[in-house]
Protein backbone atom coordinates (compact mmCIF):
# COMPACT_ATOMS: atom_id res chain seq x y z
CA UNK A 1 0.00 0.00 0.00
CA UNK A 2 2.88 2.56 0.86
CA UNK A 3 4.73 1.55 -2.88
CA UNK A 4 1.37 2.64 -4.22
CA UNK A 5 1.50 6.33 -2.42
CA UNK A 6 5.08 6.84 -3.46
CA UNK A 7 4.27 5.86 -6.79
CA UNK A 8 1.82 8.93 -6.82
CA UNK A 9 3.83 11.10 -5.04
CA UNK A 10 6.88 10.83 -8.02
CA UNK A 11 4.18 10.93 -10.56
CA UNK A 12 2.91 13.86 -8.92
CA UNK A 13 6.65 15.57 -8.50
CA UNK A 14 7.49 14.84 -12.25
CA UNK A 15 4.21 16.49 -13.19
CA UNK A 16 5.13 19.61 -11.12
CA UNK A 17 8.99 19.71 -13.03
CA UNK A 18 7.70 19.19 -16.23
CA UNK A 19 5.27 22.49 -15.60
CA UNK A 20 7.77 24.04 -14.01
CA UNK A 21 10.04 23.50 -16.92
CA UNK A 22 6.90 24.70 -19.49
CA UNK A 23 7.10 21.15 -20.55
CA UNK A 24 3.26 19.74 -22.60
CA UNK A 25 2.56 16.01 -21.94
CA UNK A 26 -0.14 17.03 -24.31
CA UNK A 27 1.84 18.84 -27.02
CA UNK A 28 4.88 15.92 -27.05
CA UNK A 29 1.30 13.31 -27.18
CA UNK A 30 -0.30 14.66 -30.00
CA UNK A 31 3.26 15.68 -32.33
CA UNK A 32 4.03 13.10 -34.65
CA UNK A 33 6.98 12.46 -33.49
CA UNK A 34 5.49 11.65 -30.18
CA UNK A 35 2.99 9.26 -31.44
CA UNK A 36 5.75 7.51 -33.71
CA UNK A 37 7.79 7.14 -30.22
CA UNK A 38 4.92 6.19 -28.20
CA UNK A 39 3.99 3.39 -31.28
CA UNK A 40 6.95 1.89 -31.16
CA UNK A 41 7.54 1.58 -27.55
CA UNK A 42 3.86 -0.30 -27.44
CA UNK A 43 5.05 -2.58 -30.24
CA UNK A 44 8.37 -3.02 -28.19
CA UNK A 45 6.48 -4.00 -24.70
CA UNK A 46 3.91 -6.31 -26.88
CA UNK A 47 7.22 -8.21 -28.43
CA UNK A 48 8.66 -8.74 -24.78
CA UNK A 49 5.44 -9.61 -23.59
CA UNK A 50 4.79 -12.49 -26.22
CA UNK A 51 8.21 -13.50 -25.57
CA UNK A 52 7.72 -13.73 -21.94
CA UNK A 53 4.58 -15.69 -22.16
CA UNK A 54 6.18 -18.26 -24.84
CA UNK A 55 8.85 -18.78 -22.40
CA UNK A 56 7.48 -19.12 -19.33
CA UNK A 57 5.10 -22.25 -20.89
CA UNK A 58 6.26 -25.26 -20.88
Amino acid sequence: MYSIFKTMFWIFVLFLALSFFGISIQAIINSPAGQENFGYLIDLLIQAWQWATEWIRP
